[in-house]
């Protein structure tokens, strides 16, 4: 697969996403918040003495919410595709479920219940030594609930480059 370059902005957000949760750069943001309120006394606690950390502070948080928005938004897509693809690529795994990020809180919190509801009755049935309960209740989790699977069968899959 061929390598892209990334934009100057997306180089610039991952070095700034990275180098901000370094902990050298929170010992920095630790000493100049020492260092402020030590010169309080020297400019008698004015309100430019205020005004310099709390406008400081306010651009920094203002820039790099969006920077390391950025970063997590580029990140959770990349996430979801190396998931969409280990979904489609196993035998079995439902393919209706590659889209799960664009469905409705209330569709996913109905799937979920669905999921937790035939999850509860396994381990039930396994408490109870019905094995055969339990691998039928395994068996109706990985059973697609809709028609229609746009799965192709393992035989006719492209071959992967």
């Amino acid at each position: 697969m061929k390598r892209h370059r990334a934009s100057l902005f997306t180089t610039f957000a991952n070095h700034t996403a990275r180098a901000s949760g370094h902990h050298l750069t929170f010992t920095l943001a630790v000493l100049v918040v020492f260092t402020w309120a030590a010169t309080g006394p020297v400019f008698g606690f004015s309100d430019t003495w205020q005004l310099v950390i709390n406008t400081g502070t306010t651009i920094v948080t203002f820039l790099m919410v969006f920077l390391i928005q950025n970063t997590q938004n580029r990140d959770s897509t990349a996430m979801h595709l190396k998931l969409d693809e280990i979904i489609r690529a196993l035998d079995g795994a439902q393919n209706t479920l590659l889209n799960l990020e664009d469905m409705e809180d209330k569709d996913l919190q109905r799937m979920q219940l669905r999921y937790k509801v035939l999850a509860q009755r396994a381990q039930d049935a396994l408490e109870r030594d019905d094995v055969e309960e339990a691998a039928e209740q395994i068996e109706k989790l990985a059973e697609p609930k809709q028609e229609g699977s746009a799965r192709e069968p393992r035989a006719e899959r492209k071959p992967k480059n």
